[in-house]
């Protein structure tokens, strides 16, 4: 099995090493690959120093089985034929190609099926914030269909990359030494505030964040609910929540939920307000599961329930996902 990484110098590409290292993924050989900025770094892979490659539209990817990349939408769609031209499935962590209809956009814990119809030999990795709410509402879907979704999205500053993680940890330091606040990979200072803006705004007045919920949660689940988004950024460094409302065609109990999901693989209920627990972001960092908590009844709504849910980004947001999507694919003999 020969792999490779594209944008392997980023928050992403570092985590899909950790990743692979820890659930021991079969890899005879690894190749990374990076741009002019990154060409050039070593990295340390079980035991054994790796350096990056430039990514060039070369013949580089011949004998590669799986590529994962994670260099931007852009990048990816300059050298999609690039990559997959000798076979390999390039399995995209970037918003390129998740909408395409011949493009299977999966999270194995829902559709996993869908990754072998790939004609294009890619497979698209979710928006990280719809990657955490489907993989909680796979298992009540599967109790009653689910008609509406509301969200409100409280996303860490790991969501815009190691360069925002790290200019979130200088806008403290910059307030502390009463220096002025270094602000550049936000629209606005983070530090001791939150941001109600993820992406750029589209002509309805919803972001492009908030959109992709819509889409993606649709494409995923094959299903036609709808669903109303709000994104904010949050001064947390890693790991995103959601505060979810969701209406079924029947009236489902909390029981019925806290046990769906206590046993829904990728999920972990932490729900015990009475001893205060519930999950955060300060706890969920660096795990693989999605944590749920605060399930209730919506006062509002007699078919509804609210949940509170936090997961890690980088992980299951993001390379976690990626590569369970090769495993699954590994595991049936379709690599």
């Amino acid at each position: 099995m020969k792999v490779a990484i594209v944008g392997a110098s980023g928050a992403v590409g570092q985590e899909f090493l950790r990743v692979l290292d820890e659930r021991s993924f079969p890899i005879d050989e690894l190749v990374l690959f990076g741009s002019s900025r990154s060409a050039g770094r070593k990295y340390m892979f079980k035991g054994k120093e790796y350096e990056v490659q430039l990514l060039q539209h070369d013949d580089a990817f011949k004998g590669v089985d799986i590529a994962f990349t994670s260099a931007g939408a852009g990048t990816s769609k300059e050298y999609a034929n690039t990559i997959t031209k000798y076979g390999a499935v390039m399995i995209d962590n970037s918003s390129a190609f998740r909408m395409d209809e011949d493009v299977p956009l999966v999270v194995p814990e829902c559709n996993a099926t869908d990754a072998l119809t790939r004609p294009r030999g890619i497979i698209a990795n979710p928006n990280c914030t719809t990657i955490m709410m489907v993989v909680v509402l796979q298992p009540l879907e599967q109790l009653s269909h689910i008609r509406r979704i509301h969200v409100s999205s409280y996303q860490s500053a790991s969501g815009a990359g190691a360069a925002a993680m790290a200019e979130l940890e200088q806008q403290y330091r910059d307030i502390v030494e009463g220096q002025p606040v270094t602000v550049s990979k936000f629209p606005h200072q983070l530090a001791y505030n939150v941001i109600p803006q993820i992406d750029v705004f589209q002509p309805n007045g919803y972001t492009k964040e908030e959109m992709k919920m819509y889409h993606e949660t649709r494409k995923i689940m094959h299903s036609d609910v709808r669903c109303s988004a709000m994104c904010v950024r949050v001064s947390s460094l890693r790991s995103h929540s959601e505060s979810v409302w969701i209406e079924t065609e029947r009236p489902i109990s909390v029981e019925e939920a806290q046990q769906a999901i206590s046993v829904a693989p990728g999920c972990t209920l932490c729900d015990d307000p009475a001893h205060l627990v519930y999950p955060m972001p300060l706890d969920t960092a660096g795990k693989d599961n999605i944590f749920v908590g605060r399930i209730r009844k919506d006062l509002a709504n007699d078919n509804g329930l609210t949940l509170w849910l936090s997961g890690d980004q980088i992980r299951k947001g993001a390379a976690l996902n990626a590569v369970q999507i090769a495993e699954y694919l590994v595991s049936v003999g379709n690599v």
